[in-house]
């Protein structure tokens, strides 16, 4: 019988630690993207579009009343482009962002209208079982386009193939 109430016992604690994990589990996310340069200064990703390794972003969330940021984090891109930003708590009732702060490239650092910050929806009563959020990519354009654009354009449909030099 008393073997029985260990079992009992330890099955108990084992159950209440898994809780204890499973709570701790929701108290980050992680956001992560890309920045690129925008090579052709069209607007959007191309295959000529290149990762800026070195910018730094922030992630940024505000209260939906008066705006105020209540949550702040910056991070800088790996050597592929890539950051991936550590969140703090859940910010459900936040608008939440990342924004350009700062390209790593000097012939690419013009902040690229409309992809100068992507929203990111940081809660976990939304169905979404992984910790990881992707936000859309953030850019720059390049100082001048450089050569191939023509013809990538053409081949994307975007540009008559006669028009290619």
């Amino acid at each position: 019988m008393a073997k029985r109430c260990d079992l009992l016992l330890i099955a108990r604690l084992l159950c209440l630690l898994a809780l204890f994990e499973y709570a701790h589990c929701t108290d980050f996310f992680y956001v992560e993207g890309k920045v690129y340069c925008d090579t052709c200064r069209i607007a959007f990703e191309t295959e000529l579009s290149e990762y800026i390794p070195g910018s730094r972003v922030r992630l940024e969330c505000r209260d939906r009343e008066g705006g105020h940021i209540t949550y702040s984090v910056s991070d800088e891109t790996d050597s592929t482009g890539t950051y991936q930003i550590k969140v703090e708590g859940e910010h459900e009732e936040e608008i939440c962002e990342v924004v350009l702060v700062q390209s790593g490239r000097p012939d690419c650092k013009e902040v690229l209208a409309g992809r100068d910050r992507a929203r990111i929806l940081l809660s976990s009563n939304n169905g979404i079982e992984d910790k990881t959020r992707f936000a859309n990519s953030l850019g720059f354009l390049k100082d001048k386009p450089i050569e191939g654009c023509p013809k990538v354009l053409a081949k994307m449909g975007l540009l008559p193939s006669a028009m290619m030099p």
